[in-house]
């Protein structure tokens, strides 16, 4: 069971910085139909807007693995999510360290760089996929004239984002 939410400031969330009435706040802002619910397959960008950074993957277990009609069509309220919001803050999270290791592995010539092409093609198609569209804006101004990418700069900038 968890502890009753206590309405002071003293009270805080996790790690988080802001305080449960904003989250409901924001919460609330995703009720498209006014039952203050909102839809499974909204959950995972509620929770980006407050700060989390889960993946597709972690969303659906926490949901219970639920089908692609359920993920469109049941929906939730805030007291459900909030657990939820709090279980996805618990889990591990990558560090700048892993990340350039990560990228480290695709510069072939030693020199803190890696082909941005490359690296559109392993954002494509490894991990949780990225479309075109994100590809793009998530590499707006990361190449340099000769098509590479200095990844410790973009590592910086994609964990700002």
């Amino acid at each position: 069971s968890t502890a009753p939410y206590l309405p002071d400031s003293s009270q805080r969330f996790g790690r988080f910085s802001c305080l449960p009435p904003d989250f409901k706040e924001a919460f609330g802002l995703f009720d498209r139909v006014g039952d203050s619910q909102v839809a499974y397959n909204q959950v995972a960008d509620i929770m980006r807007a407050l700060g989390q950074n889960p993946t597709n993957k972690d969303v659906v277990k926490i949901l219970g693995n639920p089908s692609a009609d359920d993920m469109a069509n049941k929906r939730l309220n805030f007291d459900a999510f909030l657990p939820m919001l709090k279980q996805v803050d618990t889990l591990p999270k990558g560090t700048y360290d892993d990340y350039v290791e990560g990228l480290r592995v695709f510069d072939k010539e030693g020199n803190g760089t890696v082909m941005g092409a490359e690296l559109r093609i392993v954002l494509s198609t490894l991990g949780e996929k990225m479309n075109e569209t994100e590809i793009d804006a998530l590499m707006a101004g990361q190449e340099d004239e000769n098509g590479s990418v200095h990844y410790e700069a973009f590592v910086k900038h994609i964990m700002s984002v």
